[in-house]
């Protein structure tokens, strides 16, 4: 499974580096969802071979405990975890 792109009102570029089987992952996306905005996430858990060690690697760029969901904003900002009131402050800048 490659990115999957979600379309929405752009304001931001953002990635979202989740599992499928995560709870918090899947509140994340729907938070986003009910947001309206773009998005692009990646279920790393179902990602094989290089595509996964890219995945993971880029993850640990960002995040060094691997964490997820880990959520990456404009390559400037990242959320790491279930933050509702921290992405939404991020959304509105």
């Amino acid at each position: 499974m490659a990115v999957v792109h979600i379309p929405g009102k752009k304001s931001h570029h953002i990635i979202l580096y989740a599992l499928s089987t995560c709870g918090w992952c899947q509140k994340t996306k729907k938070l986003l969802d009910d947001l309206g905005v773009e998005y692009n996430y990646e279920y790393v858990d179902l990602l094989q071979g290089g595509e996964r060690e890219r995945a993971i690697k880029e993850v640990s760029s960002w995040n060094p405990s691997c964490n997820f969901p880990t959520m990456v904003i404009d390559n400037k900002k990242c959320i790491v975890g279930y933050q509702e009131d921290e992405i939404r402050e991020a959304l509105q800048k």
